[in-house]
Parts: structure tokens; C-alpha cells; sequence
């Protein structure tokens, strides 16, 4: 009987990440049967999806209240459909109050998880690490920094590298920023909140800078994304701006990056392209935020680096004149900025994280 997966991402970055490891653990054993949810590149990797991963897509505390509802019968589903179908292990992606829930039916039902992109204890909810250690078989980590943490909260943990290095390119010199129309590629994120939020005052800071010189501007849009909606919030903004789908290209033809804090940070710093990062999100999401974050920095490539590399504008501080004035200040600081982005490239090791994740899955199957 061929092994069967079961496989659940319920986020763009994560859909991505599950897929790469489905394509490596098919080329390894392609008689596997794999079925569960996530979106358009699990699907295009052969995976049968029960659920779209945009059903559970959520930002902060306030968002998933909204979605409670929907969640709960996701979750009865995926839980059914593995007590029916009984996978020989299941790979659940990020999305922790979704997959931890989930992990710990799976648990029960006897079915070996293992979790992949860990959960954010190092910076908040440290008192996951207890239901991690109990449900699951191991966690496979993305940043060297969190192996050390939870194995010493007696979390089964190991460091995988980081999937980005699987697909990374060398980067390109960005094109001199002294003379001629400013390229800046805005990334307003990969969730429908996240782009509700953020694209319009990404925009008018484009209008700000544009004041003083031309600028043109490049969106990647994510799988998750209506791009219908990121066309009409240019339209009502007045910019002018080329849509893609592809973000490594967006970054290499840029000079400059406005950055939503997450997963995206560490492909601008991977391109070696100086950024500001920022972040909103609702007045009661940040107010829990603020009383039990426990880290100094939010963005990844400052985490990594250890210090304040690139600025982070949050909450009432990503205004359009902070970010326009951000903007200028980091293309002043470039050569200080990509010796920063290397030694953080130097800490991710190298490539091979899918590759890796197809291994555990098949020595963890009987």
C-alpha cells in the first residue's frame, strides 16, 4: 500500500513552503497519496484539497474571532477525513491556532505529526511549547535561532534551513538610485486584511515621494489576493503600477522596498534590496500585542541580525510621511544595509529545506 499524507497549510507563504516538500517527497516516492488543505500550489503539487487554505486566512485576535465559526467545521472536517482516510503521517504547516488544534485530534487518532515552520514561541504564547512537546512527533524549524529555544522547553526540534534558500537566486546589483524614475516594489501582503490596511497609505507614501522625482512602482500580488482589489485601490490612490505574481522579480527590478512585516522581509533581504518594513493591524489586536510580544523587533531580518537593521514603522507610526521619509533614508544607507543582509544570509546556511522535510516524512512513515 503506497503511504498516505496528510498535508494542511492555511497560509500563501505556508501553501508555498508544503509544496516544495510534496514535490521533493514525490520524487522520492511517487506512488504517495496526499490529500488535506492548502491552495493553488499544493494543488498544482498533486495534492487532492478537501479545504482551500483561504477559509481559515486571519490576521490578530479580532480577524479570527470573526472566522471562529468557519474554522470549527475546517477543523471537524480535516479530523474526519483523516480518521476515514488514515494517513501514515501528517505534515501541518504554520497557521498554529488552526494545526495545533488539530495536532492534538490527530494525536489521538494515533497519527504521528510533524510540524513545519514552528509556531512564534520565542516570541509570544511560550506555553504552546507544553501541547508541542505532548502532540508532536517533531517540529522541523526555519531559523536557526529556534531550535535551541524550544528543545530546551522539551520540544522535539530541529533546523531545517530556510525553504527561501531553495529557490534563491544571486542577486543583482538594484539599479542606481541617484538619477532617473525611483523603482519601489510594495508589498502589501498575503492576507485580504493585511492588503485592506496597508495598501492605502503604501500609496499615498508613493505620492509623497513622488513629489520630488518620478516613481514606479511594482505590487506582487499573492495567490490569496483579489487582484482586482489591489487594481482598484491604485485607481483610487491615482499611482500607477505594474502587477505581477513573481516577488523575486519584483525585488531584483527594484531600488527600494516597502515591506509588510513577515516571511516577505526575508525575500528583500535575500534580494539584497534595502527596505522599511511595516505593519498594522486592529486597535484591539495591538493592544493585546503590545502586553505579550516578548521579543524587541518584529520583522525577521531584524531578528536575525540581532539589532534594529531595517526600520520597522507599526501601528500608528506607518504613516505615509514616515514611510515616504523611510524610504529615502534607507537608500542612503544601502552599502551599511547589504553588509547586514549578508551576514543574515550567512546565518541561514544553505539550501535543501524541502528536501529535508520529504526525509522526515518518509522515515517517520511505516
Amino acid at each position: 500500500m503506497p503511504p498516505r499524507f496528510l498535508v494542511v497549510a492555511g497560509e500563501a507563504s505556508g501553501d508555498l513552503h508544503a509544496a516544495a516538500a510534496v514535490r521533493a517527497l514525490k520524487t522520492r516516492a511517487p506512488e504517495a497519496e496526499l490529500f488535506g488543505m492548502g491552495g493553488t500550489h499544493l494543488r498544482a503539487a498533486g495534492v487532492e484539497i478537501l479545504y482551500e487554505a483561504s477559509e481559515i486566512a486571519a490576521m490578530g485576535a479580532t480577524e479570527v474571532l470573526a472566522k471562529l465559526p468557519r474554522l470549527a467545521a475546517v477543523l471537524r472536517g480535516l479530523t474526519r477525513a483523516a480518521k476515514e482516510r488514515r494517513p501514515s503521517v501528517a505534515l501541518l504547516v504554520d497557521v498554529p491556532d488552526f494545526n495545533l488544534r488539530l495536532a492534538r485530534r490527530l494525536r489521538q487518532l494515533g497519527i504521528p505529526v510533524i510540524y513545519y515552520v514552528s509556531p512564534m514561541v520565542w516570541a509570544w504564547r511560550e506555553g504552546r511549547c507544553r501541547a508541542m512537546a505532548r502532540d508532536l512527533r517533531e517540529v522541523l524549524c526555519i531559523y536557526p535561532f529556534e531550535e535551541p529555544f524550544l528543545r530546551a522547553r522539551g520540544v522535539n526540534a530541529r533546523y531545517v534551513g530556510n525553504p527561501l534558500l531553495d529557490d534563491w537566486i544571486e542577486p543583482t546589483p538594484a539599479p542606481a538610485a541617484d538619477s532617473g524614475p525611483l523603482r519601489l516594489a510594495v508589498l502589501p501582503g498575503s492576507r485580504p486584511p493585511e492588503v485592506a490596511k496597508l495598501l492605502a497609505p503604501m500609496l499615498e507614501a508613493v505620492k509623497l515621494l513622488a513629489r520630488t522625482r518620478p516613481v514606479e512602482v511594482t505590487i506582487p500580488i499573492a495567490p490569496t489576493i483579489d487582484r482586482a482589489v489591489v487594481q482598484a485601490g491604485l485607481d483610487r490612490a491615482g499611482v500607477v503600477g505594474h502587477l505581477t505574481e513573481n516577488t523575486h522579480a519584483a525585488l531584483r527590478w527594484s531600488q527600494v522596498a516597502l515591506v509588510k512585516s513577515g516571511t516577505a522581509t526575508l525575500e528583500a533581504c535575500l534580494a539584497e534590496r534595502p527596505m522599511v518594513v511595516v505593519y498594522r493591524m486592529s486597535a484591539i489586536s495591538a493592544f493585546i500585542a503590545r502586553r505579550v510580544l516578548r521579543v524587541k523587533h518584529v520583522s525577521l531580518v531584524n531578528l536575525l541580525a540581532e539589532r534594529e537593521l531595517v526600520p520597522e514603522l507599526l501601528q500608528d507610526a506607518a504613516t505615509p510621511e514616515a514611510m515616504a521619509q523611510a524610504v529615502e533614508n534607507v537608500l542612503a544607507r544601502r552599502d551599511e544595509l547589504l553588509s547586514g543582509y549578508r551576514e543574515v544570509r550567512a546565518k541561514l546556511g544553505g539550501p535543501g529545506a524541502a528536501g529535508r522535510v520529504a526525509e522526515t516524512l518518509l522515515a517517520v512513515a511505516p
